[in-house]
C-alpha cells in the first residue's frame, strides 16, 4: 500500500464518525478554530510570508496567495457564520406513503470523503475544512506548491482543536503538492466520493480527463458584461469598474466587456473608472477608434486572436462591439464558461431576454459579477463554484456538498 493510499484509507475510516456527531459537537470545533485563527495569527502569517517570498509580486495568483490579519478575520467571521448556520443533515427532502402502505423518506446525508484540489489560495483550506465538517464529510486537500507553507500550518491547527474534542483528525488530510499526489487523488476509486478542482481552465481540463472519481467542476470562468443600448451611464462604470478591479484574480472578475455599437461615444465614460486602476484594454477595431485618444494611450492595444477566449485574472481586459443583444448572447455562448454574465440596461423586455438567454450559472441585471460568492448568496462560505449543469450550480455551500438516500418502512409488503 502506497503512502497516499494509506491516507486515503485513514480518511475514507473516518467518515462513520463524523457523521455520527451532533451538529453541536461540529459548531464547537468550527468555533474553537475560528478562534484559534486569531490566537495563531503571527504563525499563519509567518508560513504564508514564506509562501510569498517565492513568487514575484506582479504575479496574478500574489494577491489570491496574500494572507492579512483582515483576511484572517474574514475567514474567522466565516466560519463562525457556517457554524451558526442550520445542519444540512438529516433533512426530510420528500416523504409519501404508497397504496401498498410502503412510507418512504428521502432524507439528506454527507457524500462521505470529499476531495479538493486548488491552487494558491491558502483561504480555501478553511472554507474546505468549514464546509465539510459541518457537513458530516471528511475532506482530502490537494494545494498547490505556491501555498504549501500556510496550507500545512493551517491544518496543523485544525488538527490540534480536533484532537482537543477527541475528533479523529483524519477527517481533513492534505496530500503533498505534487503532481503525482493530484494524480492518485484523481483515482482513488473506494476512498473519494466526490472531487472538486478549484482553479484555472488548465487545472480543470487536466481533471476532466483524469478523473476516476466523480467530479464537479467550478472555477474557470470567461465573464462578460454587456452594455445595452438602453444602458444607464450613470451606473455603467461603477458596475465595470467593480467587477473587473475588486479582486481582478478570482474567478468572478471580469474579463470581457460588450459595447452597444449605438453607445461606442459613451465608451471612453464607462471605462474612466479603470484607468486609475492601469487596467490594459485589448479592443476591437471599432471599440479602439472610440478610445484613442480618450484613455492612455499605454494602456490600450488592439484586441488579439485569443483576447476574447482569455480568463485574465490581471488587471486586463477585452472590450468588443456588438449590434445588440442577440450578438452579445451569440459571443457569449462562443466564447463564455458558464459561470457569470451580466447585461446593464434599463429595458425591462431586454434584461428578461439576456437572463432567459444567456446559458450561465448567475445571470445578473445591473448588477457586477463580484456578487457571485457563496457568503454574499447567503451560504456562508464556499467550497466553489459549479460551472456544470448536472448536479449543483453557481456558488456552493452546504446543502450542495450532501446527497441523499431513500428510507422506507413496510410491513410484510411483498411485490407483486
Amino acid at each position: 500500500m502506497s503512502r497516499l493510499e494509506s491516507i486515503f484509507k485513514r480518511v475514507k475510516a473516518s467518515c462513520k464518525k463524523l457523521a455520527q456527531l451532533h451538529d453541536e459537537e461540529r459548531n464547537a470545533v468550527l468555533r474553537e478554530v475560528a478562534h484559534a485563527i486569531i490566537s495563531h495569527q503571527e504563525e499563519l502569517l509567518t508560513a504564508n510570508a514564506i509562501d510569498l517570498s517565492q513568487m514575484d509580486s506582479q504575479h496574478p495568483l500574489y494577491d489570491r496567495l496574500l494572507l492579512t490579519p483582515q483576511r484572517l478575520e474574514e475567514i474567522t467571521s466565516g466560519i463562525l457564520h457556517v457554524a451558526s448556520l442550520p445542519s444540512p443533515l438529516g433533512k426530510i427532502l420528500k416523504e409519501e406513503k404508497l397504496k401498498n402502505g410502503l412510507h418512504l423518506q428521502r432524507i439528506s446525508v454527507p457524500y462521505g470523503v470529499i476531495g479538493m484540489i486548488y491552487e494558491a489560495r491558502p483561504n480555501v483550506t478553511y472554507d474546505v475544512f468549514s464546509l465539510c465538517f459541518k457537513s458530516g464529510n471528511a475532506a482530502i486537500l490537494k494545494g498547490g506548491k505556491d501555498a504549501d507553507h500556510s496550507n500545512r500550518a493551517a491544518v496543523k491547527l485544525i488538527h490540534e482543536v480536533l484532537v482537543k474534542h477527541n475528533i479523529d483528525p483524519n477527517v481533513v488530510a492534505l496530500l503533498p503538492a505534487t503532481h503525482e499526489a493530484t494524480g492518485e487523488m484523481l483515482n482513488a476509486v473506494g476512498y473519494i466520493d466526490l472531487c472538486i478542482p478549484r482553479g484555472g481552465k488548465e487545472l480543470i481540463k487536466f481533471v476532466r480527463n483524469t478523473a476516476k472519481v466523480p467530479v464537479i467542476e467550478t472555477g474557470a470562468g470567461v465573464v462578460h458584461a454587456y452594455f445595452d443600448k438602453d444602458g444607464d451611464i450613470q451606473i455603467g462604470p461603477a458596475i465595470i469598474h467593480n467587477a473587473k478591479t475588486r479582486r481582478p484574480s478570482v474567478c468572478n472578475a471580469l474579463d470581457t466587456l460588450l459595447i452597444n455599437r449605438d453607445r461606442l461615444e459613451d465608451l471612453d465614460i464607462l471605462c474612466k473608472p479603470l484607468a486609475e486602476h492601469h487596467v490594459w484594454l485589448y479592443a476591437d477595431r471599432e471599440a479602439y477608434s472610440a478610445l484613442n485618444g480618450r484613455y492612455p494611450a499605454s494602456l490600450l492595444y488592439p484586441s488579439q486572436e485569443r483576447t476574447f477566449d482569455t480568463e485574465w485574472m490581471d488587471y486586463k481586459m477585452g472590450i468588443r462591439t456588438v449590434q445588440d443583444v442577440d450578438e452579445a448572447i451569440a459571443h457569449i455562448a462562443l466564447h463564455g464558461s458558464g459561470h457569470s454574465e451580466c447585461i446593464i440596461t434599463e429595458n425591462r423586455m431586454v434584461a428578461l431576454k439576456f437572463q432567459q438567454e444567456v446559458d450561465a450559472a448567475c445571470v445578473y441585471v445591473n448588477a457586477p459579477t463580484s456578487f457571485t460568492d457563496g457568503a454574499q448568496f447567503g451560504l456562508g462560505a464556499e467550497i466553489g463554484i459549479s460551472t456544470q449543469k448536472l448536479g449543483p450550480r453557481g456558488p456552493m455551500g452546504l446543502e450542495e456538498i450532501t446527497t441523499y438516500k431513500w428510507l422506507i418502512r413496510g410491513h410484510g409488503q411483498v411485490r407483486p
